[in-house]
Formats: C-alpha cells, sequence, structure tokens
C-alpha cells in the first residue's frame, strides 16, 4: 500500500556492537535504532481501510475514537509467562506475543496454547533470533516457517504478524514476509529491559515514551519487567488508554503482508 507508507528517520541507524561476552539473551533486544530509512505504514492510516472487524476477546474497540495502546511482548514465552498471562487475565488487557521458536515454543508449548485460549494475539519473532539482513533468503524463510508451523500446530492459528529480531529488516526481508503473508511490526516504546532488572524503572520508561497507538515493547524472558506489568497498566488506564491487540490497534483495517508498520 505505498499511498500508505510514510518515510521515517529514526536517529542512528547502526547498532551498537555486542561484545563476545555480553550474554546472547541481552543480543536478544537490541533497539531498533539508526540512520537508515525504513519505510513504514502508521495504525492511523490503516484504520482508513476497510477490513477487519477488530473483534477480540476482551470487546470490540474502534481505535478511531477510543486513546489505543498496544501491549507486545517479545522472545517469549518463558518461565515468567505464566504469571504474566495471569496479571493480564486479571486486568482484562489483551496483548500480542512475538514468540520464539527454539527454547521457547518448544520449551512451553502449554503457555502458547493459554495464550490463543485467552484472546491474546500470537504472533512471529523467528524460530532462532537469528538477524535476518544477514542470512541468506532460504533462511529467512526456514526461520520463519518452522515458527509459524509451530504456532499453528498449538493455535490452529498460522500467524500474520512477525516481528524482526532487533528490529532489522530491508527489502528481502520484505519481500520475503509478503510471500509467506505476514507483516512486520515494530514499535514506538521500549523499556530497554533488557538491561535493566528494576521494575520501577521499567514503569517509569514505558510512560514516559507512551501515547496514543503507541506500541509498547516489552520482553517476558527478563525477571524485571512481569513485575512492572500492572503499574504499566493501571497508571495507563488511568491516562485514559485503552489497550488493544495489533491487530485491533489496525482496526477496521488490516496488516498487509509485507508491510511494515511503526506508529
Amino acid at each position: 500500500m505505498p499511498s500508505l507508507t510514510t518515510k521515517t528517520k529514526r536517529p542512528g541507524a547502526r547498532f551498537r556492537t555486542v561484545t563476545p561476552v555480553l550474554s546472547a539473551v541481552v543480543a536478544l533486544a537490541l533497539p531498533l535504532t539508526g540512520c537508515t530509512t525504513v519505510p513504514t505504514t502508521a495504525p492511523s492510516a490503516v484504520r482508513a481501510q476497510p477490513a477487519a472487524d477488530g473483534q477480540g476477546r476482551f470487546g470490540t474497540v474502534d481505535c478511531r475514537k477510543a486513546k489505543c495502546i498496544a501491549l507486545t511482548f517479545d522472545a517469549g514465552p518463558s518461565e515468567h509467562s505464566a504469571r504474566l498471562l495471569d496479571i493480564l487475565k486479571e486486568k482484562q488487557v489483551p496483548a500480542t506475543f512475538f514468540l520464539l521458536g527454539k527454547r521457547h515454543i518448544a520449551k512451553y508449548p502449554e503457555l502458547v496454547k493459554r495464550m490463543a485460549d485467552e484472546g491474546h494475539e500470537v504472533a512471529s519473532h523467528t524460530w532462532d533470533h537469528k538477524i535476518l539482513t544477514r542470512i541468506k533468503p532460504e533462511q529467512i524463510r526456514e526461520e520463519l516457517r518452522k515458527t509459524n508451523d509451530a504456532i499453528d500446530k498449538l493455535t490452529g492459528h498460522r500467524p500474520t504478524l512477525m516481528r524482526p529480531p532487533q528490529g532489522r529488516t530491508n527489502d528481502t526481508v520484505h519481500r520475503i514476509s509478503r510471500e509467506m503473508g505476514l507483516s512486520e511490526v515494530l514499535w514506538s516504546v521500549t523499556a530497554k529491559d533488557y538491561r535493566t532488572s528494576d521494575p520501577k524503572l521499567i514503569h517509569k520508561r514505558v510512560l514516559q515514551q507512551s501515547s496514543r497507538d503507541g506500541i509498547i515493547l516489552l520482553h517476558d524472558i527478563y525477571p524485571g519487567t512481569v513485575p512492572a506489568v500492572p503499574g504499566i497498566i493501571d497508571a495507563l488506564k488511568e491516562r485514559g488508554y485503552v489497550f488493544v491487540t495489533v491487530p485491533q490497534l489496525l482496526a477496521p483495517g488490516k496488516a498487509e503482508p509485507g508491510t511494515v508498520y511503526r506508529p
């Protein structure tokens, strides 16, 4: 949808060099930064399109009128995810989960089923967190295919959304995503929870960056993140925000395969 796509420059396109001594888990979450130009489409532009009905387990939300925000979690499931799902259920908040395959979906299949059963959007974060812009096209396809197959087998629903590791994407990734029926979803809010285990700091960072149509990036694999979630939800609700999944944020429009979405 070229007419809906805008070019957005984000300062500092070169990513921080991660030294070998850093944990591989920390490397999962390096922020999207840079001076490269990534064509992206804003949720408000998608809502101008007729399409999906916006139905969700937590009710229909019209984000053309409501002050919506999407809570998303990368790189799970993990040992912290069951508690997170308890919190989301108690607070009646839907989320979007971008799941990893190896060591995650494969290790916690019951949590993947629960995410889908409780009305959350289950999406792909690739199989092994390979940086898609650094690998061959057939490897990109394999990273996405294996994850989609695993989620489909567990939930009966094939993902339509994916988040590229570290937010790194390019024309080849767009083309393959389009072929596989996947849209790419980036973010506008990051707590950098891979650098801190302090729930108060995570809470503060999210609230400082949040705005209407925001997409919040958190990780339920880190110990400080899930304890921060109840306070984040309560504080944003007090500010008038309504939590939605990414598809609900775009409704009544619908995500188009091969398109990159970011507020």
